[in-house]
């Protein structure tokens, strides 16, 4: 099964003790493939060179998560944010999402696409269609 990440995802194990790939396997019980798309790696990089220091410390060690995952490069059209592109990549494939951006997670679930979000601070959820 494919889990599409979004970039703030990849920012949870700076924040909270949480080992996002174990949790997943948990919360899946089932072999499945991290995803992530070319445009948000490209979102990660320019915050790891260009946010504040914080976010600039939290984007270099969601680049190393990035490493255990398949990357997947996708086209990103003229006024097409980075949500835009997971949610098109999303509905196409009929994958879950992992993201905690709850207007993300809004759109998702709009369209009946699973969210896998952090719960208290300390485990994953997900919300909409088991797979």
């Amino acid at each position: 099964m494919k889990v599409i990440l979004d970039s703030n995802f990849l920012f949870i194990p700076s924040q909270f003790p949480v080992d996002i790939f174990d949790e997943l396997a948990k919360l899946l019980e089932q072999r499945f493939d991290p995803i992530i798309l070319s445009t948000t790696n490209t979102e990660l990089i320019k915050k790891a060179k260009r946010g504040s220091p914080k976010m600039r410390k939290k984007a270099s060690l969601a680049l190393e998560l990035v490493e255990k995952c398949h990357l997947v490069g996708v086209e990103q059209s003229f006024g097409e944010t980075p949500d835009d592109v997971i949610v098109r990549v999303a509905a196409e494939w009929k994958c879950p999402v992992a993201t905690n951006d709850r207007i993300l997670r809004r759109r998702l679930r709009n369209i009946n696409l699973p969210v896998i979000y952090l719960r208290q601070k300390s485990h994953l959820e997900m919300e909409g269609e088991e797979y």
